[in-house]
C-alpha cells in the first residue's frame, strides 16, 4: 500500500489514537486526528507535537478535524474511541464510511470491572460495526492488544497484532500499517474471531495490573 494514503483517527485524542498517529505520520502518510469537536483535536495534536519536542524528535505533520470532516477526507479510517460511544459515533458517520476500510481499535471493556471479559450479545465490537455501516465498509479489527503509551513514546514494541476481517485484501492493507507502526501484523480470519481478540484485552489488563507490566501478545512458531 502507498503511503499516500490519508488515514483519518476517529475519536483519536487519547494515547491509542495519538500513538498510532505518531506512527503512520513517521512512516509517510498523511494522518488526521479527529474528535468530536475541532478544538479537542487541535489539543491533541499540539501536546502529541510537544511530546515528541520533549523526546528530540522530529515534528510530524498531523492534522486535527473533527471527526465528521476527517471521516470525510480520508481513504483508511481507524476508530479508537470508548465502547460507550462506539455506537453513536459509527450512526454519525455511516454515510462518510462508505466504501472504506474501517480500522475498528475498539475493545468491548465495562467499568469499572475491564479486567473481566465482557462481550456484547453481536459477539465483539467489530461485529457491531460491520453490521451498522453495512457491506461497502470493510471493517477491520485490530491494535487491541498494544500498549497505547508506548505507541505514543515511540518505544520499540516487542508485540504482535491480531488483524480480523471479512475482506482479506482489507486485511493485507491494515497489516501493512501494522508494519508501518514497527509491529507484525498476522491475518486472524474473519471478523466474527475478533470476539476472541477483544477478549484477550480484560486478560491483558489483568496481568499488567497483577505484575506492574505493559503485557502484549506474541506468536511463536511464525517466520518473521
Amino acid at each position: 500500500m502507498s503511503n499516500s494514503a490519508v488515514i483519518a483517527i476517529l475519536g483519536g485524542t487519547g494515547n491509542l489514537g495519538t500513538g498510532l498517529a505518531r506512527r503512520w505520520a513517521q512512516a509517510g502518510y498523511r494522518v488526521i486526528i479527529g474528535s468530536r469537536t475541532q478544538e479537542k483535536a487541535e489539543h491533541a495534536v499540539a501536546e502529541l507535537k510537544a511530546l515528541m519536542d520533549e523526546r528530540g524528535v522530529d515534528a510530524v505533520a498531523v492534522e486535527a478535524m473533527d471527526n465528521q470532516s476527517a471521516a470525510e477526507a480520508a481513504d483508511i479510517a481507524a476508530l479508537t474511541v470508548p465502547f460507550a460511544h462506539h455506537r453513536s459515533t459509527l450512526e454519525s458517520l455511516r454515510g462518510a464510511l462508505q466504501g472504506k476500510i474501517l480500522i475498528d481499535v475498539t475493545v468491548p471493556l465495562v467499568p469499572p470491572k475491564v479486567a473481566r471479559v465482557q462481550l456484547p450479545e453481536e459477539g465483539s465490537a467489530g461485529q457491531i460495526a460491520q453490521e451498522i455501516l453495512g457491506d461497502d465498509v470493510k471493517v477491520v479489527s485490530a491494535f487491541q492488544n498494544v500498549a497505547a503509551v508506548h505507541l505514543q513514546e515511540g518505544s520499540e514494541l516487542d508485540c504482535d497484532v491480531l488483524v480480523c476481517g471479512n475482506n482479506k485484501e482489507a486485511r493485507a492493507t491494515v497489516i501493512n500499517l501494522v508494519e508501518a507502526a514497527g509491529l507484525r501484523g498476522f491475518h486472524a480470519g474473519s471478523i466474527a474471531n475478533a470476539a476472541a481478540v477483544e477478549a484477550m484485552t480484560s486478560l491483558l489488563i489483568f496481568i499488567n495490573k497483577q505484575y506492574q507490566c505493559h503485557a502484549g501478545i506474541k506468536l511463536t512458531g511464525v517466520d518473521e
